[in-house]
């Protein structure tokens, strides 16, 4: 359904959340499709229904640049005769009222919630969101809502029937034609976010008389739907966090320390009163947590987390005889979803953020385990709306000035270029870096405009090293994904034909190579100071010249033994390390990296009850993030043999090359293609190893079994 243009309305005045409605005739009840966009957030009613089962839509953008609608087919809502629409707004991210250090509150598209709507019954439109004929309040229960704080709600205001027939607006106002909020106003593809699992506590302890503390055991991102009874204007505060004081009660410290304004990350619900159970939840925030705090003196009945995310699919998974690679997997599983509200961001509760570097880092493992290609797509669009004209690209997307200046960096900066070749790669398709191709060379003349000596030295490095004060040099980790960035777009020239691009990209690439090799180089297959990332990233990037890489790959095989398979880099290294040990032929030594309990390391986490990927090695900041979670996909292309070929992208012909370690007993994987699914599992039978597979019919398939 293409939206035409259309008018926006709103309230005439701030207040509470703005609802509106509209009664309307219709004669006969045919094909119906209904599309909205309401910012920041919107719910939509037909005769009192909701439509859809959406939540948080539309997805967030850069608004003055970009809006999404979204299209419902609204034929079963309707009926002949008169019929009643309804809508509320949130302000999510377009009016955003709390203050935070990364200036949303300042953003140069924040206005008034507004919404433009078409309604067609039959090919023909019935209602638009012109103003006559619509009637709105701000008097309604949601008092106070924002994307940090939280949301606030009155029952003792709430509007029963206002989305049905005959309901009593005289009281209401007449809505205000409101300008546009300045973007391309486009459809929304993607799988919208939706409350996908519920979550019952696997505890309720009591702290007092007036306060319980929820563990629902993992952390997620949504929030707490409760059932509660009691009198009239007794009030219920609900604060989310992921940890405990010592006195049990909720710690949300930790995580509010961005915020300037209201208390992150809480809920208040005042009863309407009376003898009934009342349920309610937000529809206009959500949080992440592990833990609930309930306080007041009202009747607790019930208490469930909704977990919400990205409704993709399932892609993949694997299974292990080791429990704790099975638990890793588990986490990382949970952390890609929590951190994917929408958009990929680095965590639910503290910042919400589109971080561009935990997006590219993670980017292998959301595509191996989830249908995660469109949503991707949809955000890298906003990632290119918030390039500068100089070709400079900020750390989080969307931005709204800051992230330019710091925050960002060539490894951040990557994902304009590691996401597009990976969606081919497991799709095939190429629309992404088509549509980006000229921005991104614009990317590349700014980076070498910041060069001295062929490298570059801006922007973050291997962040959240387990000793800051002995990473790589950033010039060598930003010169190195500069390089990487080049290469990957002179494939893209080539496939797009523009040989020229191509022939240029790649002399820069080589030039950076030569300039690393010249300044980091030591021989012998050394680099930098033998940090295991630069070591790891002169492998993944054959920065390493052909006759040392067998001596880096064998140097950093035995730094990792050396130092007890503990990893000793950030998140930078967390994928390259792995991954080059495992390509350079040490999986073992690249799968003792990965399960080794010790601090520093993955599984250290779980020991400490981890449910989620933390943020830094020694848990002392988010615990749910998703940077270091890449992993998973070297769980799915190593011991899985699952490594997709750019000549045949898609999977349009299969080569599976597992590669099995002493350590496990068995492995079993399957990954959804767009030919279909791939499944391999390899085992240990009487000192044999049986490996067994299955591809889609039609797809041409070898399997590489390993020499054991």
């Amino acid at each position: 359904m293409k939206f035409e243009p259309v008018k926006w309305i709103g309230a005439p005045e701030k207040g509470g959340a703005p609802w509106f409605r509209r009664e309307f005739e219709i004669s006969v009840a045919e094909h119906a499709e209904l599309a909205i966009c309401g910012l920041g957030w919107y719910e939509v009613y037909l005769n009192g229904r909701k439509v859809g089962d959406h939540v948080l839509d539309p997805i967030v953008t850069n608004y003055d640049l970009r809006a999404r609608y979204v299209v419902y087919d609204v034929t079963e809502y309707l009926k002949p005769g008169r019929n009643t629409v309804g809508v509320v707004l949130g302000n999510g991210w377009y009016d955003h009222v709390d203050a935070d250090v990364w200036n949303f509150d300042h953003a140069p598209w924040r206005d008034r919630c507004k919404f433009a709507l078409h309604l067609r019954c039959g090919g023909v439109e019935v209602v638009s969101s012109d103003p006559a004929g619509w009637r709105c309040t701000t008097s309604g229960p949601i008092t106070f809502n924002s994307l940090r704080n939280g949301e606030f709600y009155d029952a003792r205001l709430e509007l029963p029937g206002w989305a049905e027939n005959g309901f009593d607006d005289s009281a209401w106002t007449f809505p205000v034609l409101l300008a546009p909020p300045g973007g391309v106003l486009e459809e929304q593809t993607t799988p919208p976010c939706k409350v996908m699992r519920r979550i019952r506590p696997v505890s309720l302890r009591r702290l007092s008389p007036t306060r319980v503390v929820a563990d629902f055991g993992v952390n997620l991102s949504g929030w707490c739907r409760i059932r509660v009874r009691g009198r009239a204007g007794e009030q219920l505060e609900l604060r989310y966090g992921e940890r405990l004081f010592p006195d049990g009660s909720v710690d949300k410290e930790h995580i509010g320390i961005f915020v300037k304004s209201g208390e992150n990350q809480c809920d208040h619900y005042i009863l309407r009163g009376g003898s009934d159970w009342e349920e309610w939840a937000p529809r206009f925030t959500f949080h992440g947590f592990q833990f609930c705090q309930i306080d007041g003196t009202a009747e607790l009945g019930e208490v469930t987390a909704e977990f919400v995310h990205t409704s993709f699919p399932e892609a993949g998974n694997f299974d292990t005889s080791d429990a704790d690679l099975n638990a890793l997997q588990k986490a990382v599983r949970e952390s890609y979803r929590g951190n994917f509200v929408g958009i990929p961001f680095d965590c639910p509760h503290r910042e919400k953020n589109g971080w561009t570097g935990d997006a590219q880092l993670a980017a292998e493992a959301g595509l191996c385990n989830f249908g995660v290609a469109s949503s991707l797509e949809q955000w890298l669009d906003t990632l290119a709306d918030n390039q500068r004209p100089s070709g400079q690209l900020p750390g989080i997307a969307p931005a709204c000035g800051w992230g330019y200046n710091w925050g960002a960096g060539p490894a951040w900066d990557a994902a304009f270029f590691v996401i597009p070749e990976l969606i081919y790669l497991y799709t095939g398709s190429f629309r992404t870096y088509e549509k980006h191709f000229g921005r991104m060379l614009r990317y590349l003349e700014y980076a070498d405009s910041l060069a001295t000596g062929g490298l570059v030295s801006f922007g973050l490095g291997d962040w959240n090293h387990v000793d800051n004060t002995k990473i790589a040099p950033v010039e060598f980790t930003s010169s190195a994904y500069i390089l990487h960035c080049n290469d990957l777009a002179a494939k893209f020239a080539r496939r797009l034909g523009r040989t020229e691009d191509a022939a240029r990209l790649s002399a820069r690439a080589d030039a950076m190579r030569a300039a690393l090799n010249a300044k980091y180089g030591n021989g012998n297959g050394s680099f930098a100071h033998d940090e295991m990332t630069a070591l790891g990233l002169a492998l993944e990037f054959n920065i390493a010249p052909e006759e040392e890489r067998s001596a880096t790959a064998a140097r950093l095989d035995r730094i990792v033994r050396e130092n007890g398979y503990r990893p000793y880099f950030g998140i930078l290294g967390s994928r390259a390390v792995p991954r080059a040990l495992a390509e350079a032929g040490y999986v073992e030594t690249a799968f003792r990296l990965i399960v080794q309990p010790e601090f520093p390391g993955w599984v250290n986490w779980l020991r400490q009850g981890a449910t989620t990927l933390w943020g830094n090695w020694d848990g002392g900041a988010s615990r749910n993030h998703i940077m270091f979670g890449d992993v998973s996909a070297w769980c799915f292309r190593y011991l899985g043999g699952l490594v997709p070929d750019e000549s045949h992208p898609g999977f349009s012909a299969v080569t599976l090359r597992p590669r099995p370690v002493s350590q496990l007993s068995f492995f079993r994987m399957f990954h959804e293609t767009p030919h279909g699914r791939i499944e391999l599992e390899w085992r240990r039978n009487g000192g044999k190893l049986e490996i067994r597979t299955s591809v889609p019919d039609g797809v041409p398939y070898q399997l590489l079994e390993p020499s054991e």
